[in-house]
């Protein structure tokens, strides 16, 4: 399996009047326009998905859409509660482990810094990496297995100012 993560594009400043909640806050217009940038990219380079879970906030759910659209994969894009700030990612791997071994690449659209904890412990088996994706950032890990712990060898971690 081809597992992708992507942290959720450019959003709105939590500052911003008419934002009360955190998983509120949209992209901006920078946001989509660099996530728009990376479908493309995608497009360029054949990368489709099976599957594109994406966090129920609305600047992630906003990005799985951008890219969803770009690769007229739409009906591959679901909401997970898994990937909502602060979920353990215990239930995730399982959830996706349930689906069976048919899926080949799969993106999920989710938080800092619960993606980089989650590359950690697919990576190194700890929590410990030192790694922050930027918004928009984009990694690739390689899993012959997946489970929680090490299972998984990084192919790439890439910043959104390669595609935008």
């Amino acid at each position: 399996m081809n597992l992708f993560l992507l942290r959720h594009g450019l959003a709105v400043e939590p500052t911003i009047p008419g934002f009360k909640l955190d998983r509120d806050r949209p992209l901006t217009s920078a946001g989509r326009k660099k996530i728009r940038g990376l479908a493309t990219l995608f497009r360029r380079l054949e990368i489709s998905f099976d599957l594109l879970l994406a966090s129920p906030y609305a600047r992630a759910h906003q990005t799985a859409v951008i890219i969803a659209e770009g690769l007229g994969a739409q009906k591959a894009l679901e909401i997970s509660t898994h990937l909502t700030p602060g979920a353990s990612p215990k239930p995730l791997l399982e959830a996706l482990n349930r689906r069976g071994s048919h899926l080949a690449d799969v993106l999920l659209v989710g938080h800092e810094p619960d993606l980089s904890r989650l590359i950690s412990v697919l990576v190194t088996g700890k929590t410990g990496l030192a790694l922050e994706m930027k918004k928009g950032g984009l990694c690739r890990l390689e899993i012959a297995k997946l489970h929680y712990g090490r299972c998984a060898m990084l192919q790439w971690l890439i910043a959104p100012k390669l595609w935008s």
